[in-house]
């Protein structure tokens, strides 16, 4: 996805929690801009992660610039489709 790469990993417990991971480099930003596209995971993550999900994995959101600029809506719809990829 041009805003961010979401890899997901099996914990292979029997914990059937998902647990979330934000990672924004420094060479997308200054502090600012970091925070920003952290916030704006969060929100993301809040309204799509409980249904669309993998239970018993953590996922990691590696945020890019493109986060930053790029229209909610549209950061919407490219974590839905990451995360239908990955239940798949």
């Amino acid at each position: 996805m041009p805003a961010f790469v979401l890899l997901v990993y099996h914990r292979h417990d029997d914990n059937p929690d998902m647990r979330v991971g934000y990672t924004v480099t420094k060479k997308t930003g200054n502090a600012v801009v970091r925070n920003r596209i952290k916030r704006r995971f969060r929100a993301l993550v809040q309204s799509l992660l409980p249904v669309g999900g993998v239970e018993g994995a953590d996922h990691i959101l590696i945020g890019r610039r493109a986060a930053f600029h790029g229209n909610f809506d549209d950061l919407y719809r490219q974590l839905s489709k990451a995360l239908a990829r990955m239940r798949r």
